[in-house]
């Protein structure tokens, strides 16, 4: 059914499709107790049936093809899933073009002062590594800061671990405890 709204949907908008052809099922069957195990005699039945089916569009500029995935995307209802390989066709001086992209983008982000200025750090130690950096955004995107479970109760290392902090220069003693978010904070008292 959404396959046929997708036909209509890329008709109205002058993409050449074929299809919608049928695509094998994936059939999935499991039994599982009705209770708990004291009655394993007693089971259910379960089947999961998933159909696939391929639209191909010909031709079709990206920019319409683009606004026709989003259109999908837009009115699809639960439990349907859509997967879209799109094929562009280059030239083979590709290279080049991104080299000079590459460089007028430099000078744009040059005379804006766009690029950061090197650090204390940077010049003591060297410049940072860049795919330390495209790591952490990678994984912190895909919950490696997350608690255990996966829930994201923590959105970063600094707050899951309990960081133990030395008392100020000339401080006697710990004269209490504050909270803040959660986390327990001595509060010093000055000579």
């Amino acid at each position: 059914m959404f396959a046929d709204f997708a036909v209509r949907s890329a008709y109205f908008l002058n993409l050449c499709a074929r299809g919608p052809s049928p695509l094998p099922r994936k059939t999935e069957r499991w039994t599982v107790p009705r209770s708990n195990f004291v009655h394993k005699k007693s089971q259910e039945n379960f089947e999961r049936i998933t159909m696939k089916r391929k639209i191909t569009i010909l031709n079709g500029h990206p920019d319409t093809v683009a606004i026709w995935l989003a259109f999908l995307r837009r009115h699809q209802y639960y439990g349907i899933g859509m997967k879209a390989n799109i094929y562009e066709h280059g030239d083979l001086d590709v290279a080049q073009d991104l080299d000079k992209e590459a460089e007028r983008l430099g000078k744009i982000l040059g005379e804006k002062k766009l690029l950061p200025e090197p650090s204390k750090r940077e010049e003591m130690h060297g410049p940072m590594n860049s795919t330390s950096v495209l790591d952490e955004s990678f994984k912190a995107q895909w919950g490696a800061y997350a608690a255990m479970g996966g829930a994201p109760g923590a959105s970063s290392a600094l707050q899951r671990i309990d960081m133990v902090k030395l008392p100020p220069p000339g401080a006697k003693k710990a004269v209490g405890y504050s909270r803040a978010r959660g986390h327990e904070k001595a509060v010093y008292k000055s000579q």
